[in-house]
């Protein structure tokens, strides 16, 4: 708190304004929608090539390990610096900037919770699939990745708060998202508290709203992992 106060004397802003969110309700709308739309958009290009990897890594063990190792070193590539990368390539206020290193931020956690899952799968389960007559891609497609639902589900929920947590940066970009809230709120000439409250707080509600629904999902669509955790 004590490094708060100063902060607020000088700027001679209340914490908060009830009466800029009311004037910039659409502006909020519009925010938050962008904000999704580029979260979605990096879960569902980031689980694709997940899953496209992870199918090559569990015919190919090699393939895994290298699979792994590349997705570490793209995971630890600070976000600003990967947008600095793609920028000449794409244009610094472009999609393919701002989506590809989100994307690319959830291959380490998916891959690795996808195969985990399929190799969780009960041996005797694979046995039985293989003696009705299945073969190796219906097995896979049909048995072991929805056994392996919880986990993948599990791996999802990290990346999806993950990437919300990053869009944020994106406004610096100019693709806006809630993020621009808070950039808006430092860069005026005298610091306003509220956009930056308005940023923060739906970032985080986004972040819980959106895990909690995968989590419904995962009780839904995999129950018979809810009753083998009772047990």
């Amino acid at each position: 708190m004590s490094s708060v106060a100063p902060f607020l004397a000088e700027s001679g802003r209340p914490i908060f304004e009830w009466r800029w969110v009311e004037r910039n309700a659409d502006a909020i709308v519009t925010r938050l929608g962008e904000h999704v739309s580029l979260t979605a958009a990096a879960l569902g290009i980031g689980l694709a090539a997940s899953l496209a990897l992870s199918v090559l890594s569990l015919r190919y063990r090699w393939f895994y390990s290298v699979t792994l190792g590349t997705a570490g070193a793209l995971y630890v590539i600070p976000s600003l610096g990967a947008f600095a990368v793609l920028a000449p390539l794409f244009g610094i206020t472009s999609y393919a900037t701002v989506v590809i290193p989100l994307a690319t931020y959830t291959l380490l956690i998916l891959v690795r919770n996808i195969v985990t899952g399929v190799d969780q799968v009960p041996r005797d389960v694979r046995e039985a699939a293989v003696g009705m007559g299945f073969t190796r891609s219906r097995l896979l497609w049909q048995v072991e990745l929805p056994l392996a639902l919880p986990v993948v589900i599990a791996g999802l929920r990290v990346a999806a708060v993950t990437t919300i947590g990053l869009v944020t940066v994106t406004s610096i970009l100019g693709r806006g998202g809630l993020g621009y809230f808070i950039l808006a709120g430092i860069r005026t000439t005298i610091p306003n508290p509220t956009p930056i409250v308005v940023g923060i707080v739906l970032s985080v509600a986004l972040a819980v709203t959106v895990d909690l629904l995968l989590w419904l999902s995962e009780r839904a669509l995999a129950p018979w992992a809810r009753k083998a955790r009772a047990r």
